[in-house]
């Protein structure tokens, strides 16, 4: 969402790098880029005027002027202003001192509240909280049916007395929802209400009417990150109307220019608690100020990153990985890879994970033709082995390639693909773990001790001695040679063992 805002920025900040002072003139020019950058990624006007007046103010002070890196300093303080207009610190829930602690979700209709219901809901379960939800939209036709079917996807409970489509009091629902959850003794409740295609007296009344009745704990305003101003406006009329304690951004992974995350929390004085950039029910996570600035700076976001590894990955076999690898080469199998691919698989979309690092904005387009699908057709091949064939790749010979290519649906081509790879990262991933540093194709390997260097140096001199006509003639005569054989093996020429190891058996 952020990508055209964070690559202004970043062509920007490359000007001032080779800069050892900054003059007032270099000062008003990245301000002047800056600001162009925000008003055309949508931001609102008062969010980057004071933004802007800020970042100038302080870029004129000492903090830049007795640096030793200037620009590094400026861009220092547009992250701290960043993170200062998305909110600040991290905001998080809060629940009550006698459960249940009553959630109510508000916005308008479309903005994917329903869905951001479930997300909710799955993110306070895996916390180790029992919420229940209630299905309060009793307007939209199926909005009940939705919520139940995205519950069970979930694995929450739904409280849903009333039918819908048009049927029922949702004042009434939601009053009763509360005794429910003391009874069922569930510890959140979390309303999904109605909303409207825009802004209405009759939405408004209705959202107050249960607020009064519920009197909730947090009442979540949930806006569409891709509406733009708009966003600002509705948010203004729901805490004029309403009140809300923080907001909600959804449909964060899509390719909207994304002001409304950077003027909400601005315009309104509430944080922004959550994002959703996906359509699963894990695309879901507590919003951080500083990691989003940190995004949007193209500096990544290595602690969200770390979090989601940590969900992912278990310990115990990462600890087993780490000591098949540190081991013999052959322990670590074709199984074992499968597994590690997995798991990464559950981290999400590998182009996004690669989005997290830092400085992966400079090969943003290579990473988004990453296609995840790749992941899905070495799982085939490798699923397509026998056991035998998994623990020693070395057995597969072609007719036993052939058979894998057909069972997974791919070319023979794609496992001989699969397997090289494997050899070569377990050979790396070997060398690495016994502490070496290997080198990468094309790159010489490192760590090599002094006298290997001076083996090197010594070949490396013998191969340039002698008469340089003498050496020249010879390179001529031994290109002769290769021309009148055309370029023939000698007859006494033998493959080295890997590769007859690929090669079916004779006779």
């Amino acid at each position: 969402m952020f990508e055209t805002l964070s690559d202004r920025l970043t062509a920007t900040f490359k000007n001032l790098r080779g800069k050892g002072r900054l003059s007032d003139a270099d000062i008003d020019a990245t301000a002047r880029e800056i600001r162009v950058a925000l008003l055309e990624a949508d931001v609102a006007l008062p969010v980057v005027r004071q933004f802007i007046s800020a970042v100038k103010e302080r870029a004129r002070g000492a903090e830049v002027h007795q640096a030793l890196n200037p620009a590094q300093q400026v861009i220092k303080i547009v992250n701290e202003e960043l993170i200062r207009i998305l909110g600040g610190e991290t905001r998080r829930l809060r629940f009550a001192k006698t459960p249940p602690t009553v959630i109510m979700l508000a916005g308008l209709q479309g903005s994917g509240k329903t869905t951001l219901a479930g997300k909710l809901a799955k993110w306070l379960k895996d916390q180790g909280h029992q919420p229940v939800l209630v299905a309060a939209d009793l307007q939209r036709p199926n909005a009940v049916q939705q919520l139940q079917v995205i519950g069970e996807r979930a694995g929450v409970p739904v409280f849903a007395p009333a039918p819908g489509n048009g049927v029922g009091d949702p004042v009434e629902v939601a009053r009763q929802s509360i005794e429910h959850a003391r009874a069922k003794l569930y510890d959140v409740v979390i309303i999904d209400t109605a909303g409207r295609l825009g802004i209405d007296e009759e939405m408004m009344k209705q959202a107050a009417d249960i607020r009064d009745a519920v009197r909730p704990d947090e009442i979540l305003f949930v806006v569409d990150a891709m509406i733009g101003q708009d966003a600002v406006t509705t948010a203004q009329a729901f805490l004029d109307g309403v009140g809300f304690d923080g907001v909600v951004l959804t449909k964060l992974d899509g390719d909207a220019r994304g002001g409304a995350a950077l003027s909400v929390a601005y315009v309104t004085g509430r944080q922004v608690m959550f994002a959703s950039n996906g359509e699963k029910l894990d695309d879901f996570d507590v919003f951080h100020p500083d990691r989003m600035a940190s995004r949007i700076l193209g500096m990544g976001d290595v602690l969200t990153l770390i979090e989601q590894a940590e969900k992912a990955f278990d310990a115990q076999q990462a600890e087993e990985m780490a000591r098949k690898l540190a081991g013999a080469e052959q322990d670590f199998t074709l199984e074992d890879f499968l597994q590690q691919m997995e798991q990464v698989r559950k981290l999400g979309s590998i182009s996004k994970l690669l989005g997290m690092l830092p400085g992966m904005n400079e090969i943003r387009d290579q990473i988004n033709q990453i296609d995840d699908r790749e992941l899905d057709r070495i799982a085939a091949i490798i699923k397509s082995m026998t056991p035998a064939e998994r623990r020693d790749p070395k057995i597969l010979n072609a007719s036993r390639r052939a058979r894998i290519a057909r069972g997974s649906g791919t070319q023979v081509s794609d496992v001989n693909q699969l397997v090289e790879r494997f050899f070569e990262a377990r050979k790396f991933m070997n060398q690495m773990a016994r502490g070496a540093m290997p080198g990468l194709p094309g790159m010489p390997g490192l760590g090599r001790g002094k006298k290997a260097k001076g083996k090197a140096k010594a070949k490396k001199a013998k191969a340039r001695s002698g008469n340089p006509a003498r050496r020249e003639a010879e390179i001529q005569a031994a290109l002769a040679r290769q021309a009148e054989a055309g370029q023939q093996l000698p007859a006494n020429f033998q493959l080295p063992k890997e590769f007859k190891d690929f090669l079916p058996p004779q006779g």
